[in-house]
């Protein structure tokens, strides 16, 4: 049975990607900063007949937390198949680019950058394991830079310091990621959900949560053609699901 890791996976769209996950045939470790929400989100996948779930504790932020992950996750099972890195954090809701404190920016690039990076580096070994291994870097529209210097982009006046940065910043390692395992089995991908509505943007956005997860399932389940080094976001190119760095 193939098997997947998902940070941030009890609940939104994380919860719902393991949730179809699941459901094709994976068996899915359910990360969570807090455990206990990552049981109480696998007990309700259970409720509905997907038993292939396992939450495990997993903070992006916490190098012990990683490090605990790892030695479990390789307690049981020798290879992982697919990596979501799907943990992420807006940081405040006014992010100007001179008045934003560092501290907000630090906090932000923690868990969007150096945390995708501490989780790769951790569990790379696994998935070299797999004969078929997908990493997926959950990203937004709005790190790409091509669109944010063009005026005519429906989203050009969404600017921020942090996390606009911090996307970017996470397109940018997914380039270098893949290219370092070019010349292996591995697909490595960004993708953008879309503007969903979720917690993170207290349900502002208009996209659904079973549609934006379905966005990472799809490029976790590309076949040996696939694409990789790719930024997939329908919602900015709609017409070739590929988005302009």
């Amino acid at each position: 049975m193939k098997t997947a890791l998902i940070t941030g996976a009890n609940k939104s769209i994380g919860f719902e990607a393991a949730r179809q996950l699941l459901q094709h045939g994976y068996h899915v470790y359910l990360g969570s900063r807090d455990l206990q929400n990552g049981q109480q989100a696998a007990d309700l996948l259970k409720a509905e007949g997907l038993a292939e779930v396992e939450p495990i504790q997993l903070d992006v932020t916490d190098s012990a937390s990683i490090a605990a992950a790892r030695e479990a996750l390789g307690h049981k099972t020798s290879s992982l198949d697919v990596l979501i890195n799907n943990a992420g954090i807006l940081g405040s809701t006014s992010q100007p680019a001179l008045t934003s404190s560092l501290g907000m920016i630090k906090e932000v690039f923690e868990t969007n950058v150096f945390g995708v990076i501490a989780v790769t580096q951790a569990f790379i070994d696994l998935l070299r394991q797999s004969p078929a291994p997908r990493i997926v870097n959950v990203t937004s529209g709005l790190g790409s830079l091509t669109l944010h210097n063009d005026p005519s982009w429906k989203y050009y006046p969404v600017k921020g310091a942090a996390y606009q940065p911090s996307k970017a910043a996470l397109n940018a390692y997914t380039i270098m990621l893949a290219y370092e395992l070019r010349d292996t089995p591995f697909k490595v991908n960004a993708v953008d959900p879309g503007y969903t509505a979720t917690d993170f943007n207290h349900h502002s956005g208009p996209g659904s949560v079973a549609d934006a997860a379905a966005r990472l399932v799809k490029a976790a389940l590309l076949g040996p053609e696939g694409p990789t080094s790719q930024f997939f976001s329908d919602d900015n190119a709609p017409e070739k699901g590929i988005s302009p760095w």
